[in-house]
């Protein structure tokens, strides 16, 4: 992926007061000269003091509401095997609040989806456990990552995708007993990108999301003008925790992301333009309602740069996590988001030279190149269990591309402040 460079101006103004002396007020003649310099100087003075006293107060920007990540610490899980296939490739994250119960009150089930396209073994995604350490409340850490059971993921008809028909990259849990699955498509075989429903425990898909056909490539090779682009198609996926209901009866909101531009959105003069897309769920009739541009900020001498997830916090809130890899390695970027008052892009074929579009709002949460830590390819990230202090947990898991040199690591956070 090529880096686009944006370069933000910034115009500093000023009013400066110019004062002219036009002639020495102790050889002024006459009193109504005295007077007129007397007048003129006061009404100098009282301009410079207006110009020297403090800006009036600025209203605070009450998009965002105030949040803080803690970090807790990280796990980082060994090379497997389960049921013979290679654990690896763990690129979205979810959580199940009704998972475990009986076994301890401090150990907590996920899923987690591998990008394996059908290559290692099917495509898949795992249950996992969390355990964490409950000696000291005040102290909670990641423990241990255990995987509990994989689930394949199976087409409409029962069968399970074949080798690189399947490009899986997000997964979030829904109210209704399933999983709605991202794939970025595979472009180079004509391959298009969905959003599917799968069933949480058979795998089998349900139904798919209506995907506007500008998101569709027009082209397999070198003549594409439309579209998502080869392996940087949709990649995140969250569903909104505030719209559950009881066995998923009461409509629910979902937003699924690009991990980079569509190619008809590619411009190297501006930054890079996403789009977001927000679905309400109702029943067997999912509708597309909006869609809004994210901009994606651009990270100096990097090779690969984008958008890999989304979770919805909340309060109208979303958090957003960006992953850039160069020279340095991996770093990764948290961010607040506000949609509320961005432009509806539905409409728009075409970002390149638009200025006319309010996007997302944004807001830095947390650098993680300040924790200290060596990071990995961090793609997934989901809300985990209440912690013992109130505050809300947060995971992020890095896929390790099933590679020997990498590491599958899971990051712990409590998330503070949030609504």
């Amino acid at each position: 992926m090529s880096q686009r460079w944006h370069k933000s101006k910034q115009f500093n103004k000023s009013n400066k007061i110019n004062v002219t002396v036009l002639s020495n007020y102790w050889h002024l003649k006459t009193l109504g000269e005295r007077i007129l310099r007397l007048f003129s100087l006061a009404l100098i003075l009282l301009t410079v003091c207006t110009a020297c006293a403090p800006p009036p107060a600025v209203a605070k920007d009450r998009s965002f509401p105030e949040m803080s990540l803690e970090f807790l610490g990280e796990y980082e899980l060994p090379k497997m095997n389960f049921e013979g296939v290679p654990v690896g490739g763990l690129s979205g994250i979810t959580y199940d609040p009704k998972g475990i119960s009986a076994v301890t009150s401090k150990a907590y089930r996920f899923y987690a989806l591998s990008d394996d396209p059908s290559e290692n073994g099917e495509a898949r995604f795992y249950s996992l456990r969390l355990d964490l350490t409950s000696s000291d409340p005040a102290n909670i850490r990641l423990k241990k990552v255990t995987v509990d059971g994989v689930t394949s993921l199976k087409k409409a008809d029962g069968e399970t995708f074949s080798w690189g028909s399947i490009n899986p990259e997000g997964i979030a849990l829904s109210p209704r007993n399933s999983v709605f699955v991202a794939s970025e498509g595979v472009t180079h075989v004509g391959i298009p990108p969905f959003l599917g429903e799968f069933d949480l425990k058979t795998g089998q898909m349900r139904g798919n999301l209506p995907i506007p056909k500008r998101y569709i490539p027009d082209a397999s090779d070198e003549k594409q003008q439309q579209g998502v682009v080869e392996n940087l198609g949709f990649e995140s996926l969250t569903i909104d925790p505030e719209t559950f209901s009881p066995g998923g009866l009461d409509p629910f909101r979902l937003f699924a992301a690009t991990e980079a531009p569509l190619r008809q959105d590619l411009d190297p003069e501006q930054a890079s333009k996403l789009r977001i897309l927000h679905y309400v769920i109702v029943d067997k009739t999912p509708q597309l309602v909006s869609e809004n541009l994210y901009n994606l900020d651009q990270v100096p001498m990097t090779i690969l740069n984008g958008l890999t997830e989304l979770v919805t916090v909340g309060g109208g809130q979303i958090l957003s996590l960006e992953r850039s890899f160069g020279l340095s390695g991996y770093s990764a970027r948290i961010y607040q988001l506000a949609v509320g008052a961005a432009t509806d892009t539905s409409r728009i074929q075409s970002f390149k030279g638009r200025v006319a579009v309010e996007p997302v709002k944004k807001k830095l949460l947390l650098d993680l190149s300040e924790l200290g830590i060596p990071l990995y390819n961090l793609e997934g990230m989901t809300l985990g269990p209440r912690l013992p202090d109130g505050s809300q947990s947060l995971v992020l898991v890095s896929d390790d591309n099933f590679d020997e040199a990498q590491k599958t690591q899971f990051l712990l956070f409590s998330l503070k402040g949030k609504g």
